[in-house]
C-alpha cells in the first residue's frame, strides 16, 4: 500500500509509520503548506519525495486544495495520513481523495479542537489518549477506526501530555490503523459515516488489548539489589493470589519480587489437587511437592525429597495450616508460606521466625484466570493456562508391560505436578511425592541424572527403587530411559512423538519397564 503524507510541522507520526511500515506501506509523497516544515527534509533523507505547496495570501481554501491536488496527482497511493496538517479540508477535497486518516490527541468526542491536552487538564480527567478517524468535512468529526488510552497524572502540565500521548498513545494507534487498511480489513461507509474492523472483536486473543493494573506495592528491589521493583495488582481477579494475600506478619519485613514470583509458582502447584497437597518451591521449581491424607503429612512427604534445596524456600499449602504442619515449617529457614488460613497455635508458632513471611491466601482455587503472559522487550506474549488434567483414560499404554493402578496414580500425580518445573523437565515420584526433580537443562538426559543424583544423595527416607518417571517432552533417544533404569526407576509417564519412539519403547521392554504416553507435552519455559 503507497501512501501520501499532509503535514504542516514535525510530522512525527508519519515518519514513525515510515519507520515501522506496518503492513508494509510505503509513502508515495510527503506534502506540507509550509517550505520550513521539518518533516521535508527528514522524509528526503528517507528517500521519500517531497511536495511544497504554500498557501497564497489572496487564495482561497479551495483554490489552495486544487493546487494541492494537483501536486498529489503525480503520485500513485491508496490512503492519505495526515499529521498536524494545519488547514481544514473542504467536502469536495474529501471527496476526490482515498480515505483520508487523522490523529487527534484526545480521546474524540471528547476534547476537540486544537488545545485538547489543555481541555484535558481543566476538566480533571484521569484518563486522556489519541483517535484515529477517517476525515470527513467536520473538524475532529469523522468515523473512528481506533483510539489509545493514556494516563493522566497529579502535577502533569501540557508538554507532559503532549509527550505522552505521542509515544504512548499515537506511536501505537496510527501504524495500527495504517496496518489494518493495508491487511484490507477496514471498511468505510462514507454516506452512513462508520468504520468497521474486520477481527476487530471480542475473543480470547483480541485484536487489541487494553489494560490497566493499580501499583499495589514498591518492592525493596527487583531480581537483584540494583533493580527497582514495584507490585501492580488487578483487582478484579476472582482466584487464589499471592498478590491479594495479605501479610499476617505485619512486623516482618515485606515481600520482595522473588518472593512474589516464587510464591505465585508454589500456589499455583497445590491448586492442581483436591486432596492435602503442599509444594516447597525455590527459584520458581518444585524442591518436592506431595499429596497426603493430611496437611503435615503432605509437608513432610514434600520436604524430605529434597531439604537440601528447600533451604530458605517458599512453602505453598492448600490447606489451613495447622499447628503440626507450623511446627516443621520452622525447622528450617523459609521466606515465605502461603496457605488459606492458619489455625491460632500455627500463626504463634510461625510467628515465632521474624524472617518469615505469612500469606493468607483465600481458598478460591478454582480457575478464573484462564490466560498467562509473559513481557519482552518490545512486546508480550499472552498464552492460554496449561489447565490440562489427565485421567486415566488419556494414557495410552505402549510397553509390553502394563502399568498398575499404583503406578498409574503415581503418574498422574507426577504429570500434574511437572507442569510447574522448568524445561527440559523430569520428576520421579512414588506414590503421591516427589522423589527427584531436574529442571531447567538444556539436554533431558541430563535432566535425568540430575533427578537420579537428587533421589539417590539429596532425599531422606525414599529412593527411587521402583518408582515412576515424568518428562515434560518427548524423549530424543534411549539414553533417559537407560539412566532411569538404573536409578531403579520401573515406570514412565511421558508425551511420545519422537521419531525414535520405536527405539526409545523397545529399550523399555528390555528393560523391563512399563510406559505410558499422554500424546500431549507441558513444557514450562519461563
Amino acid at each position: 500500500m503507497q501512501l501520501a503524507g499532509m503535514a504542516s510541522n514535525r510530522g512525527r507520526n508519519l515518519l514513525n509509520i515510515a519507520d515501522r511500515a506496518p503492513g508494509g506501506v510505503e509513502f508515495a509523497v510527503v506534502l506540507s503548506n509550509d517550505p520550513d516544515a521539518p518533516v521535508l527534509e527528514q522524509a528526503r533523507e528517507r528517500g521519500i519525495p517531497t511536495e511544497v505547496v504554500p498557501k497564497d495570501g489572496d487564495e482561497t481554501r479551495r483554490e489552495h486544495e486544487l493546487r494541492v491536488e494537483e501536486a498529489l496527482e503525480a503520485y500513485e497511493f491508496d490512503l492519505v495520513t495526515m499529521d498536524g496538517y494545519m488547514r481544514i479540508l473542504t467536502e469536495a477535497f474529501v471527496e476526490g481523495q482515498p480515505t483520508i486518516l487523522n490523529v487527534h490527541p484526545s480521546l474524540l468526542p471528547a476534547f476537540p479542537g486544537m488545545d485538547a491536552h489543555e481541555q484535558v487538564l481543566k476538566a480533571g480527567v484521569r484518563q486522556t489518549g489519541c483517535t484515529v478517524h477517517v476525515v470527513d468535512e467536520t473538524v475532529d468529526g469523522g468515523p473512528i477506526v481506533t483510539q489509545e488510552p493514556v494516563p493522566v497524572f497529579e502535577g502533569d502540565d501540557v508538554d507532559d501530555l503532549k509527550e505522552r500521548v505521542l509515544y504512548r498513545g499515537e506511536f501505537r494507534a496510527y501504524p495500527r490503523a495504517v496496518r489494518w487498511f493495508a491487511e484490507d480489513r477496514v471498511t468505510v461507509d462514507r454516506e452512513a459515516g462508520t468504520v468497521s474492523v474486520e477481527g476487530d472483536e471480542e475473543g480470547t486473543f483480541p485484536a487489541r488489548r487494553v489494560s490497566s493494573e493499580d501499583r499495589a506495592a514498591d518492592l525493596r528491589y527487583g531480581e537483584n539489589p540494583h533493580q527497582d521493583a514495584a507490585l501492580y495488582a488487578d483487582p478484579t481477579c476472582d482466584e487464589a493470589s499471592v498478590v491479594h494475600a495479605p501479610q499476617r506478619n505485619e512486623g516482618a519485613k515485606g515481600m520482595g519480587y522473588n518472593n512474589y514470583n516464587d510464591a505465585d509458582a508454589a500456589l499455583n502447584i497445590v491448586k492442581e489437587f483436591d486432596e492435602p497437597a503442599c509444594a516447597v518451591i525455590k527459584h520458581t521449581n518444585p524442591a518436592g511437592a506431595a499429596v497426603a491424607d493430611s496437611i503435615s503429612e503432605a509437608y513432610a512427604d514434600a520436604l524430605s525429597t529434597d531439604p537440601k534445596s528447600a533451604f530458605g524456600g517458599i512453602v505453598a499449602l492448600n490447606r489451613e495450616c495447622d499447628a503440626a504442619t507450623a511446627e516443621q515449617i520452622v525447622e528450617s529457614f523459609k521466606e515465605v508460606v502461603v496457605a488459606p488460613g492458619y489455625t491460632d497455635d500455627a500463626l504463634e508458632t510461625l510467628f515465632e521466625k521474624d524472617n518469615l513471611r505469612v500469606l493468607d491466601v483465600s481458598d478460591r482455587f478454582e480457575t478464573t484466570e484462564t490466560l498467562t503472559e509473559k513481557d519482552l522487550v518490545g512486546g508480550r506474549l499472552v498464552q492460554e493456562r496449561d489447565l490440562q488434567s489427565l485421567s486415566p483414560d488419556d494414557l495410552e499404554v505402549v510397553t509390553d508391560r502394563v502399568p498398575t493402578d499404583e503406578q498409574i496414580e503415581s503418574m498422574l500425580f507426577a504429570w500434574q505436578t511437572i507442569k510447574h518445573v522448568k524445561s527440559n523437565a523430569i520428576l520421579f515420584a512414588k506414590g503421591t511425592e516427589t522423589v527427584g526433580v531436574g529442571a531447567g537443562q538444556v539436554s533431558r538426559v541430563d535432566a535425568v541424572e540430575i533427578a537420579k543424583m537428587k533421589a539417590e544423595s539429596d532425599a531422606e527416607g525414599k529412593d527411587a527403587e521402583g518408582a515412576v518417571m515424568a518428562s515434560d517432552a518427548f524423549f530424543p533417544f534411549p539414553d533417559g530411559i537407560e539412566a532411569a533404569a538404573e536409578a531403579g526407576i520401573e515406570a514412565v509417564i511421558q508425551p511420545g512423538g519422537s521419531v525414535n519412539d520405536d527405539d526409545v519403547i523397545e529399550t523399555a521392554d528390555e528393560l523391563g519397564m512399563t510406559m505410558v504416553m499422554t500424546g500431549t507435552r507441558c513444557f514450562r519455559h519461563d
